[in-house]
Formats: C-alpha cells, structure tokens, sequence
C-alpha cells in the first residue's frame, strides 16, 4: 500500500506520516518495483495504534516508548495525563469563567474590559488587602457576578464583610446567584450566602430568606430567622425560640421575638410559644430561666400572667428572674 493511500485510510497527512518516519515511529520495509515506499497491514494498524495513543494527549516520544518498550507500564504515564488534563479543564474553566464575568459586566469599549479584567485580578489576589479594596471600587466597575463568586468564597471576615457590602449596592442583581449558593454542597458557602442576603433590603431577599427558615442546614436557618425578626417577618417565630432553647445566638433571638412582639402585634402568639417551651418534666432549668428571660421583653397581657405564674415556679432561678421581671414591668408607666 502506497503512502498516498495509506494517508486516505489513516485520516494521516502524508506530511505526517513521512514525520513519523523521521522519527523511527514506523519503518515501512517494503518498495514498490518504482522504488516507492510500501506499507504492510502491520505498518497501518501501527499508525491506528499511534492516532490512538495521541488523541490521549501523549507526546509522540511517550507514543514511541509506549509502543516499542516492551516492559512499559502505562500506570505512571496515565495518571500524570490524568493529573495535566484536570489542570488544563481547570485553567480553561477559569478563563470561561473570566470571559463570562466581563460581558455580564457589558463592557461599552477596550476601557471597561480592562478595568473589569483588573477588578476580577484584583478579587483573585491573594493578599486581603487589595481583595477589600477591589470589593469596595466605585459602583461603575463592578461586575455582581464576581463580587457575589468572592463573598461565596471569602474566607477573611474583614474582606468578607466588604464583599457582603458590595453585594448589598448592587440591590437584587446578585439574588440568582445567592439563592444557588444556599444549596451549595458546602457549609461555608451556604452560610456566606445568606449572610450575604442579610444585608440585601430587598423583597425578593426577605422572599429567599422566608423560604431559607425550612432549611436542611440550621446555620441557614437561624441566621435568616434572625434577619427575619428584624423585618418584621412572623414566620420565623418558631426558629427564634427554638433558638432559645438551644442557646443559639439566644440573647439576639429573643431580642428579635421582642421587636417582632411590639412591629407585629403578635405578643400574645409569641408569648404562647415562649410559655410552650417551659412545659414538660424534660425541659431542663437552664432552659426554662433562657425561656423566662425571654418573656421579659414581649408585651401584653399573655406574657404578664405567664411570668406572674412562673414567679411561684418550683424552680428558684426561674421565680427569682420572673419576679425580678415582674418588678421591672411594676415600674413601668
């Protein structure tokens, strides 16, 4: 077979295959009566076996090593293949991901491309000083999807706090992204995200953060109760003194169930709720003084005979902050 027809077979240039001649990587041994070169079945099936072992990434001196070295291994040659093609996929998703940035950003010319490419080198750095400055750059160069990509990622709490800020300025353009961050697989992320929404006065956030108080994960869900009580959002009544109960971040949880209380007019139901807690022989007396102290800051009448009850409790802490309680309410005008 002539070289001109083992090329149409081969899918090989015929430049090609006279390389892999220069290189000892197939010998043709016969020739035709003309003097031309003429390959064996044996000489194609070699070339496949080269075509093959380079649409792997191998060079054409490990094709070589591979094919002649009889005692050649290929476990070692595999993995380190393995090992620079998740470089490369890595490397090139970074450059999507950098492309993807710059035109959400919509640059109008050369300029904006130019300082979107700095901010998002700038987010990258890996010094936290200039990562701040980045996050806290004039609103004109900022591209939300990277700002919200670093504060899901931001492992400094000063840095973080400028990120959460930046997010916050830019209003309900970063929503999308956060609510995707709330089910990311990783802890810290999750809890980034709805740091982030926190700080975003937005419906649509309070919205994302009324559907985060039936989280899997309970950091999610006591932080956006948290929030929630803040804004005046009933809902998250039942998280806030479950957060009580378990001593949770419980002195700001009651703090919430007060301001919910009095922007509401929920005292009644929140006092319920409290007073729930403090039943049954199991509730152990750390909780019932938690649930008692949480008492004192909720108005109305329901949570004034609730305390007046607990102010003969069996429980000296508990009638002793009760009636310390009541005193106080005594003096009001």
């Amino acid at each position: 077979m002539l070289i001109g027809e083992v090329a149409r077979r081969c899918g090989v240039s015929v430049r090609m295959l006279r390389h892999y001649e220069s290189l000892g990587l197939v010998r043709p041994g016969g020739r035709t009566g003309a003097g031309y070169r003429e390959y064996s079945g044996a000489d194609v099936r070699r070339i496949f076996h080269i075509e093959s072992l380079r649409s792997l990434g191998l060079s054409l001196r490990a094709v070589g090593q591979a094919l002649d070295d009889p005692g050649f291994t290929p476990t070692t040659l595999v993995d380190d293949l393995i090992r620079r093609t998740r470089a490369r996929i890595a490397d090139e998703t970074r450059l999507l991901t950098r492309l993807e940035r710059i035109d959400a950003a919509e640059p109008a010319d050369w300029t904006d491309v130019l300082r979107t490419v700095a901010l998002l080198r700038a987010l990258a750095s890996p010094h936290a000083g200039r990562r701040q400055r980045a996050a806290l750059a004039p609103a004109g160069a900022v591209a939300v999807e990277a700002l919200v990509e670093a504060a899901l990622g931001e492992p400094d709490p000063n840095v973080a706090g400028a990120l959460r800020w930046a997010v916050a300025r830019a209003g309900g353009a970063g929503l999308p992204l956060l609510a995707q961050g709330l089910d990311a697989p990783v802890a810290t992320v999750r809890e980034r995200a709805v740091r982030c929404l926190v700080e975003i006065p937005h419906d649509a956030a309070t919205a994302l953060l009324r559907d985060a108080l039936a989280h899997h994960d309970v950091t999610v869900r006591r932080c956006a109760a948290l929030a929630l009580g803040a804004r005046g959002v009933p809902e998250a009544v039942a998280t806030l003194v479950d957060m009580v109960v378990q001593e949770a971040n419980d002195v700001e949880a009651a703090d919430a169930l007060a301001a919910l209380a009095v922007d509401t007019g929920s005292a009644d139901r929140i006092a319920a709720a409290l007073v729930a807690g403090l039943t049954g022989d199991s509730v152990a007396s750390p909780v019932r003084r938690r649930l008692t102290q949480a008492l004192a800051g909720i108005p109305g009448e329901r949570a004034s005979r609730a305390l007046a009850e607990l102010a003969a409790d069996p429980d000296r802490p508990v009638a002793l902050t009760a009636t310390y309680v009541l005193m106080l309410r005594d003096r009001e005008p």
